[in-house]
């Protein structure tokens, strides 16, 4: 006999239609329930506990682990500073720096075309280093121009009549829109040809910025200033080299393996040397040969530094490196020829 109630109690709303009636208009008793409830949703989830994050808040959701993991992938590792390949660029720096020395003492008046020939094997070695390096589109044209750029830019800086750099602007213009052009006439080079403005400028104007060192032997005490520049810039960058296999601290980025370290101390040691020269030239004094050493120092190793940063931000873009020799000759190489119309420069301005 069921206890006294309701003839609503103890149903379920959604029975009415599955359970029949039982006698006497009375239903029957609820059916117990069994198994899950296809209805109710799916059934919690138990898993391990949660943890606690290192803030001391709750235990991080799933998702939240995957940002961790996709940010700790991120994340790179310093890159390893290989003491003899630094050493070793160091040594080129400083063998480029005695040639161009030496080969501005052979410079005179009617007798410049041996410093031409000089000049002119650094900017083939230049284009070589520059475009295997970037790998411009429509490479063997963008290499061919910068020679014969590099030869009209030396014939022109020999033979104008007035020592100037208007000649050399002029070719460095043309140069540059005759390799942008030859990359347009391909249709395979014309995709990849606003990424390669950049590159093409950089080769033309560095291979001209060498023939600025014959205008500069055409002006009173210009040989003076080339050897007082080009010696600063060569200790500058040595010293800059060594620093950084000896102490490569603090590092400047991670994927960069040069230190702030050599930066100052070559660039100090490139104004010490030029102070000295200075003080034996004609026409110096250790105070303008600190000053126009300073610029033209900072200069070279500031290029070289930048060098660095861009052969690091194509690796990390996923360029394949190319060429091993031609990779690292380029910052040594880039130095000089920054540092060349800066000496220029300050020939012009303070002497």
């Amino acid at each position: 006999m069921y206890p006294p109630t309701s003839s609503e109690a103890g149903r379920d709303p959604w029975a009415d239609d599955d359970v029949p009636p039982g006698p006497a208009g009375r239903a029957h008793p609820p059916v117990p329930r069994i198994g899950p409830d296809v209805d109710d949703g799916p059934p919690a989830r138990r898993g391990r506990p949660r943890r606690l994050r290192r803030s001391g808040d709750p235990g991080r959701r799933p998702d939240d682990e995957a940002v961790d993991d996709v940010d700790e992938e991120e994340e790179f590792e310093p890159v390893e500073v290989r003491r003899p390949l630094s050493l070793t660029v160091a040594g080129f720096a400083a063998l480029l720096g005695v040639g161009l020395v030496l080969g501005a003492q052979t410079a005179g008046p009617g007798h410049r075309l041996p410093f031409a020939f000089i000049i002119f094997g650094v900017q083939l070695i230049f284009v070589l280093a520059w475009t295997m390096a970037m790998r411009p589109p429509a490479l063997l044209l963008v290499a061919l121009v910068s020679a014969v750029v590099a030869a009209a830019a030396d014939t022109a800086a020999v033979q104008s009549d007035i020592a100037g750099l208007a000649p050399l602007g002029y070719l460095a213009a043309g140069g540059f829109l005759l390799g942008v052009l030859g990359q347009l006439v391909r249709r395979v080079d014309r995709v990849r040809v606003t990424d390669s403005l950049g590159t093409t400028l950089l080769i033309v104007v560095g291979v001209v910025a060498f023939a600025t060192l014959i205008v500069l032997s055409r002006i009173p005490a210009g040989t003076q200033a080339i050897t007082v520049c080009l010696t600063a810039t060569g200790v500058a960058l040595t010293v800059a080299r060594i620093t950084d296999a000896v102490l490569p601290w603090p590092r400047l980025a991670p994927q960069v393996p040069r230190g702030a370290a050599g930066v100052v101390a070559g660039a100090m040691a490139g104004t010490l040397a030029s102070a000295v020269l200075g003080s034996y030239l004609v026409s110096f004094t250790p105070t303008s040969g600190a000053v126009i050493g300073l610029v033209t120092a900072a200069t070279a190793v500031l290029a070289d530094l930048a060098v660095g940063y861009a052969e690091a931000g194509r690796l990390m873009a996923g360029e394949l490196p190319t060429m091993w020799v031609a990779r690292h000759m380029q910052g040594p190489l880039g130095g000089f020829a920054l540092s060349a119309p800066a000496a220029y420069a300050m020939c012009v301005l303070f002497l």
